[in-house]
């Protein structure tokens, strides 16, 4: 395959939700420009279900693939279950083997959605398969290439000196495996999120003292609410990129307005002019525009549409959805807490106390107040908490 050399869409990989290049944008700019046919990879970690956050560095690789570019998918399997202490002001709970597979389920069929599967210049990796082979002076050899100075400036390790904070011996030694991912792949580029910066960074130094070889790294922008945490499986507010269409529009719909130019910018095709003309509109619609955008992705442009219809039903007409969840219990009779419990619209006692106190649940429609209320459990009841979710009782 021909690498393309567009200007114009040689811009755009530069620029649209790139947050920073290395080491220059001109110098990325030149080698793309250049005609040069680039190996070029995104590392995914299966430490839970791929969400909405995943899309802006699927999408940049889908640029750099339409350009003709070896684009590499690297599940890494291994490095999940020492777990990535981006971020994190505490130790992460290491992943199982098990539980690592039973994340990636799926994966491969989601990131289709992106990725042109079909051509032959995109292939899956799992780094377990060659770090498992590491043999302990293979990895004295590795650290001794990184000093204890250079991976103390990660920020995180930074804060929790000041906290008092344990720093596990394994998570310095995370930055290094995903280094040897890139060597062992030969690859000329990186991308990631720009909470990645450190590690891809690692990994440029790595590929320059044990190769003698320029690695680019590309950073792209983060999804972040309004208070700048990111969008995620960590913060509690992710958007899974398998979850129905009805449940993706209406998640979207909930976030707030100010996310909606990043949203299209990071994770929708709609143009630069386009997204111009869509933050003219008045919020809602606006919104309405990024969810079926979304949806069509990750589902297709018709469920898109049935979900923005599935929302009006439910949000303006304050109609029931079509299709509800049913479940049936043994008891006949539960106190309200219990009930949300056991209906599984809320993870605890607490939680679903909570969300009767913030007048978040309803029983055919009525707004319940007591937590402590009895409930008689009839068939064809219908359970409400918050504004999409519902169970049926049969």
């Amino acid at each position: 395959m021909k690498v393309d050399t567009d200007p114009q869409k040689i811009n755009e990989v530069l620029t649209r939700g790139v947050e920073c290049i290395y080491p220059s944008p001109e110098a990325l700019k030149s080698v793309l420009a250049g005609g040069r046919k680039l190996r070029i990879y995104l590392g995914i970690d299966p430490t839970g279900k791929l969400h909405i956050g995943h899309l802006a560095g699927l999408r940049k690789l889908r640029q750099l693939q339409d350009l003709g570019h070896e684009i590499i998918v690297l599940l890494g399997d291994f490095t999940a279950t020492i777990g990535d202490p981006t971020d994190k002001t505490a130790t992460r709970q290491p992943l199982t083997r098990e539980e690592v597979r039973k994340n990636e389920k799926g994966y491969k069929k989601q990131i289709g959605k992106i990725l042109d599967l079909t051509k032959a210049n995109v292939r899956f990796f799992s780094n377990e398969k060659w770090t498992n082979k590491l043999k302990p002076k293979d990895m004295l050899e590795l650290a001794s290439r990184f000093t204890v100075a250079r991976l103390l400036e990660r920020d995180m390790f930074q804060e929790r000196i000041k906290a008092g904070k344990d720093i596990r011996v394994h998570e310095f030694l995370y930055p290094i495996f995903q280094a040897y991912d890139g060597v062992t792949m030969d690859v000329d580029m990186e991308i990631g999120g720009n909470d990645q910066t450190f590690n891809m960074l690692a990994g440029r130094d790595l590929m320059r003292t044990m190769k003698n070889k320029e690695k680019f790294v590309l950073a792209t922008r983060l999804l972040v609410d309004p208070s700048g945490k990111k969008m995620g499986k960590t913060e509690g507010n992710m958007v899974n990129l398998d979850e129905s269409p009805n449940e993706m529009f209406g998640k979207i719909m909930s976030w707030p307005d100010g996310l909606v130019a990043m949203g299209l910018e990071l994770l929708t095709n709609v143009s630069q002019g386009g997204i111009e003309e869509i933050k003219k509109l008045n919020p809602r619609e606006a919104k309405v525009r990024l969810a079926k955008e979304i949806v069509a992705t990750c589902h297709s442009q018709e469920l898109a549409s049935l979900a923005e219809k599935e929302f009006n039903r439910v949000f303006q007409k304050k109609e029931q959805p079509t299709k509800i969840p049913k479940i049936s219990l043994r008891e006949k009779e539960l106190s309200l807490v219990e009930l949300i419990v056991k209906t599984k619209l809320a993870s605890s006692k607490s939680e679903a106390r909570r969300l009767v106190l913030q007048k978040g649940i309803k029983i055919d429609g009525k707004v319940q107040s007591d937590p402590a209320e009895i409930i008689v459990i009839k068939k064809g009841t219908v359970i409400q908490a918050g504004p999409r979710r519902f169970v049926r009782m049969q």
